[in-house]
């Protein structure tokens, strides 16, 4: 059965909650290890819940057949020499974890064959991300097995029928999920982002649902907060120079940095609904300041009877109120008035 709420380390994500941040490097750091430790702390800095990777194991996953994406790379001569240069071995990847719980984030690694699983199961994962394309790759739901934590589950590349079956396939295993809308363009338009589907998936499958978004700008994340995304999944590079394949589909370290603050600030008001006569009554001050009151159109002497054009609306709202100026036409000035004070109830004859 799908939930509307999921718990990743103990933290719960779903309505009412603050969205989760996952800052993905992907291969950003290009096969350097000291620059995959310099994308944590960036990620970190940058006020983000979870930094990603993603674990390659070239001869486990790929072959020579496998062609590039995007012919990118100088020195790779093939896509399985690229995965072999972006591999790092376990002790190394259990560093970059130690360093990202050290600063306070959830680290995630997306495997691409049950080999990663094991991996990253040694490294205590908190919860597993599969890859848009992994939407038939049942062996590693097989190899996550009694794994702790929840799977994210990327759609970019599915239809309906494939979402239906993966979601109940989760659900047979008893696994908790969340799903994430994306399009696995590189970098994705913004008129092809979808996200409507963030509201009809939640009504399809009643669970967490948030974007992994590739648009290389802030401004789908920003949407997406907006509309009660339970999670963000946005690619980060470090400046839009950086070699990466994955550069024009990624936001910058300060970008990221906007849509942390944009989830605190979008959180900070869903959570505290407003009430109209309540405020209004706490702005009694400044409605004061504000409204407008009676007061002369020009110099007037004692003794004029009011009419209409003698008279005029104007701040603060601390007279007699505009709103009662039938109970000031045709009453006798007491005493000589200026255009530049408000009329009062004592300079007119008879009671208020």
């Amino acid at each position: 059965m799908s939930a509307p709420f999921i718990e990743i380390a103990g933290r719960c994500i779903g309505a009412g909650h603050p969205a989760l941040i996952i800052g993905e490097v992907a291969q950003a750091h290009d096969g350097s290890l000291g620059l995959a430790h310099a994308y944590i702390d960036a990620v970190a800095d940058a006020g983000a819940d979870a930094v990603k990777f993603q674990t390659h194991l070239a001869e486990h996953e790929s072959t020579l057949d496998e062609p590039f994406r995007t012919r990118f790379s100088p020195q790779d001569v093939t896509r399985f020499a690229y995965w072999k240069r972006m591999q790092f071995t376990p002790e190394q990847w259990a560093g970059l974890a130690d360093h990202a719980r050290r600063r306070g984030l959830l680290f995630l690694s997306t495997p691409f064959c049950p080999q990663a699983v094991r991996l990253l199961k040694e490294i205590g994962m908190p919860a597993w991300k599969l890859g848009s394309g992994e939407f038939r790759s049942v062996e590693l739901l097989d190899a996550i097995g009694e794994a702790e934590g929840p799977v994210l589950l990327s759609t970019g590349m599915s239809a309906w029928a494939e979402i239906d079956a993966m979601v109940a396939e989760l659900s047979r295993r008893g696994r908790p999920f969340a799903l994430l809308q994306c399009v696995s363009r590189y970098p994705t338009p913004l008129e092809e982002v979808g996200l409507n589907l963030l509201d009809e998936m939640r009504r399809r499958y009643g669970a967490p649902v948030g974007l992994s978004d590739h648009s290389g700008t802030p401004f789908p994340g920003l949407a997406a907060l907006a509309r009660g995304a339970a999670l963000l999944e946005v690619h980060v590079i470090l400046d839009r120079r950086c070699f990466s394949p994955d550069a024009p589909a990624s936001v910058t370290a300060d970008e990221l940095r906007l849509l942390a603050r944009a989830r605190d600030a979008f959180h900070r008001m869903d959570t505290h609904p407003a009430d109209k006569d309540a405020t209004a009554t706490e702005l009694t001050e400044m409605r004061r300041l504000f409204t407008k009151s009676v007061a002369p159109a020009r110099d007037l002497p004692a003794g004029t009877v009011l009419a209409p054009e003698h008279l005029a609306a104007k701040k603060p709202g601390t007279g007699i109120p505009y709103t009662e100026v039938a109970r000031v036409i045709g009453r006798r000035l007491r005493r000589n008035v200026r255009p530049d004070r408000l009329l009062t109830w004592e300079d007119l004859d008879g009671a208020p």
